[in-house]
């Protein structure tokens, strides 16, 4: 069963940061790219980064670009997302999922995720 465990989400000050988990299971992580996707509250999905499997091409959601960082650990089946600089519309849920391309777009289902908001 294909599942994904985020977590590292919390309350962030405006300017802080935070660094997201992935944890992803059951089917081989390392041949899929991986995608981070949030959603604030009465907006639609977002893809906001998106690493191909060797984690040597990544692209970014110019809403988040300078700001964020995302990575991979194959060996862990783990991604993550380094986020700096944090905004007040950087709040929302975020979670991840796979896919087979290198395309901003958003998967058609969304994930448990882990939750971002601020202090405001």
């Amino acid at each position: 069963q294909v599942q994904f465990a985020e977590s590292g989400g919390g309350v962030v000050q405006p300017g802080g940061s935070l660094r997201l988990s992935c944890v992803a299971s059951g089917f081989g992580f390392s041949e899929f790219s991986a995608k981070w996707v949030r959603q604030a509250p009465g907006k639609e999905p977002e893809c906001i980064s998106v690493v191909n499997p060797r984690g040597d091409i990544i692209k970014y959601a110019d809403s988040v670009k300078g700001r964020f960082t995302a990575s991979r650990d194959n060996a862990n089946g783990t991604v993550f997302l380094q986020m700096d600089t944090l905004k007040p519309e950087d709040r929302a849920l975020y979670y991840c999922k796979r896919g087979g391309n290198i395309r901003l777009a958003v998967p058609p289902k969304p994930g448990q995720g882990t939750q971002v908001t601020d202090s405001s």
